[in-house]
């Protein structure tokens, strides 16, 4: 006999209504999977059952006041939710992830010289910022992707199952992006090396 699963829409109005046990049906049913990227961008047992804790608190505040409006996309919503609380957290702490160094990203090997005089790192954090202006001036969608991607390490899955759309669309919002970068770049003579 085939186990019939509650769908998530069904759980999340029947917590709505005052069920309590729907959301810890919900939580067991996701909790593997929003805890493990929760670890996997923060890498610390404690900080990430802060953030996993944070995030259905969010998710709770969010359903008690009836602003929740993602029909049938539960755990894409609580993947968005998880992945803010994380980002915040490198906010507060003043430190973003580093992001993988592939050919695509040559662009931004900004940092070629190693070592650090003060000369060199004011010029580093000088391009770190006009890198930063740069991106600032993307699309919402180019600059969210290409964020995602250079300084969360996001794979493009990830990023796709995010921001709700198919992998492709992210390849190609993060393939205008650069490709913007780049003409601005040009346009403006930047340079983006020390």
């Amino acid at each position: 006999m085939a186990i019939v699963t509650t769908p998530d829409a069904i759980l999340v109005k029947n917590y709505v209504s005052g069920d309590e046990a729907s959301l810890s049906l919900l939580i067991e049913r996701h909790q593997s999977k929003i805890y493990g990227f929760i670890y996997s961008k923060i890498s610390d047992r404690d900080v990430s059952d802060d953030i996993f804790q944070d995030t259905f608190i969010k998710v709770i505040k969010t359903l008690k006041s009836n602003s929740y409006n993602e029909e049938g996309k539960f755990l894409p919503w609580v993947m968005r939710i998880a992945h803010n609380l994380v980002v915040d957290h490198y906010r507060r702490n003043k430190k973003m992830p580093m992001f993988r160094e592939t050919e695509e990203f040559s662009i931004f090997s900004i940092m070629t010289d190693n070592s650090q005089t003060i000369e060199n790192q004011l010029i580093t954090e000088q391009v770190e910022n006009d890198l930063k202006r740069l991106i600032e001036e993307l699309p919402d969608d180019q600059k969210q992707v290409l964020v995602m991607r250079m300084y969360q390490d996001l794979s493009f899955k990830e990023i796709a199952d995010l921001t709700g759309v198919s992998i492709n669309t992210a390849l190609g919002r993060m393939r205008y992006a650069l490709m913007n970068l780049r003409k601005v770049i040009d346009k403006n003579n930047i340079i983006l090396t020390n």
